[in-house]
């Protein structure tokens, strides 16, 4: 596609139409355009996910087979999409998609797909959207219906969480775009003012700068504005210019003036201005490069954690699954509900407990509904307080316990044999479907564990009891 006209033609699509021109760029490069023809196959009922799909022009049908027979799904038209509810599942097509019209598509791989948006938040959330209304007309089992309901519970969260470090990262690259080409303008200016030897130990001040950050202690407030006065006052005296942008720099680059004297006196006098402000560009340039890396690294953990909560690159079946893994990779799903609900974790693992043979996206599912809960409850006790949730595992008799207790109200007595009923919530209207604690007991039981709840004022405790074999 030629990416001006891919760039347009996107933007038209409500998904997309919040992004920069610089996402739908990226977006477009990575994708394919596909033509069909009335009547052409796009993908058979049972066909394993390929891709991510948009609809560019006209119009498509969708029907499921069941008992022999053809029933219509959906009518999918231009600006709308597909195919993303499988890739969240890794499930193939629930059904058979033809050309009405003659059809555009525009199509982004698995991993374009996955990448697409860890680096667009607003795309995760309308995808997460889309897939949550589309389950609708999809006939899932129950493992799959599961997934989707956290994926749904955990969508605001997750944008969130991935929007922070993604907008952290776009400032941090628009910044340096303005600081390394006047960076590169000072470096000219001083290879020709400076021997040999003095571009050679001009080159290691950075380096020297950095690894004197990392050992000098953190400056408190009332020290670090004496020390911008000193090194302004030291920068003034000897005709620097802009001192009062360059001393800020050199403080949080942990310079003193003693330090700067230093520098002075193995360069020429005409050429310290240049030395200086080539040195604070250094400084500023390698802090957006950190601030770069630690964002970007955040979006990568969250994805991982996000590949490796659901099992997205494996085939649903029974393996060894890390127990204190999957608990951890929950807590990230929800770490923005945590620190929305003033809520702390404490952790209470056996460094020694086993790998137990289960469906690890299924555990998944009950950690979730376990800490979920427990989030709500230990917020709704906490007021203006922190409220307390503790995760406890250990061994017993050949099985594991996983412990998700919270220091909320507490389960009434008189509804406590309840609250594994499918619908059963005691949750206000609109708060909740009373789904969650039948999805775990139901999963528990699948792999021959026990689920039971434990709960006083202040300490409410679920327990759940899982073989290490499979049974």
């Amino acid at each position: 596609m030629q990416s001006a006209t891919a760039t347009e033609t996107l933007r038209r699509v409500p998904l997309f139409s919040g992004l920069s021109v610089e996402q739908l760029e990226w977006i477009s490069g990575k994708g394919t355009e596909i033509r069909l023809a009335p009547s052409a196959l796009i993908a058979s009922q049972g066909d394993p996910a390929d891709g991510f799909y948009v609809i560019l022009e006209g119009e498509t049908e969708w029907t499921r087979r069941v008992g022999g027979r053809e029933f219509h799904a959906v009518t999918l038209r231009a600006g709308e999409v597909f195919a993303e509810l499988i890739l969240f599942l890794e499930a193939s097509y629930p059904t058979t998609g033809r050309a009405l019209t003659e059809v555009r598509l525009f199509k982004l791989e698995p991993d374009a797909f996955w990448e697409m948006l860890a680096i667009c938040p607003q795309v995760l959330r309308g995808v997460l959207r889309v897939a949550t209304e589309r389950s609708q007309i999809h006939e899932s089992v129950s493992q799959q219906q599961a997934r989707l309901i956290s994926l749904g519970n955990m969508a605001a969260g997750l944008a969130h969480e991935l929007n922070n470090p993604a907008a952290a990262v776009r400032r941090s690259a628009a910044q340096a775009r303005e600081v390394f080409p006047s960076l590169s303008a000072r470096a000219f200016e001083l290879s020709a003012q400076l021997s040999p030897e003095q571009r050679s130990y001009v080159a290691s001040l950075p380096k020297e700068v950095a690894g004197l950050a990392e050992e000098a202690p953190e400056l408190d407030t009332l020290a670090r504005s004496d020390r911008v006065d000193e090194i302004s006052d030291w920068l003034d005296e000897r005709g620097v210019e802009d001192a009062w942008e360059l001393a800020p720099t050199f403080v949080g680059a942990v310079l003193n003036a003693e330090w700067l004297q230093d520098l002075a006196d193995r360069v020429p006098a005409g050429s310290l201005g240049t030395v200086l402000s080539w040195l604070a560009m250094e400084v500023t340039g390698d802090g957006l490069l950190e601030e770069i890396e630690e964002g970007s690294g955040r979006i990568f953990e969250l994805v991982g954690a996000v590949k490796e909560y659901s099992y997205m690159d494996r085939a649903p079946s029974r393996e060894e699954v890390d127990v204190h893994e999957g608990l951890e990779n929950t807590l990230a799903m929800l770490g923005h509900k945590l620190e929305k609900g003033n809520v702390a974790v404490t952790r209470e693992y056996d460094p020694d407990l086993p790998r137990i043979a289960a469906y690890g996206d299924e555990l998944n599912q009950v950690w979730t509904a376990l800490i979920d809960n427990a989030i709500d409850a230990a917020g709704e006790a906490a007021g203006d307080e922190s409220g307390h949730v503790r995760l406890r595992t250990s061994r017993e008799n050949g099985r594991v316990l996983v412990e998700v207790s919270d220091d909320g109200p507490g389960i009434p007595e008189e509804i406590e044999d309840r609250v594994f009923e499918p619908f059963f919530t005691t949750k206000e209207v609109g708060a909740g479907v009373g789904l969650g604690l039948d999805i775990a007991r139901r999963a528990v039981g699948g792999h021959g564990g026990e689920i039971r709840a434990v709960s006083e004022p202040g300490d409410t405790r679920i327990e759940v009891r899982l073989p290490v074999e499979a049974t």
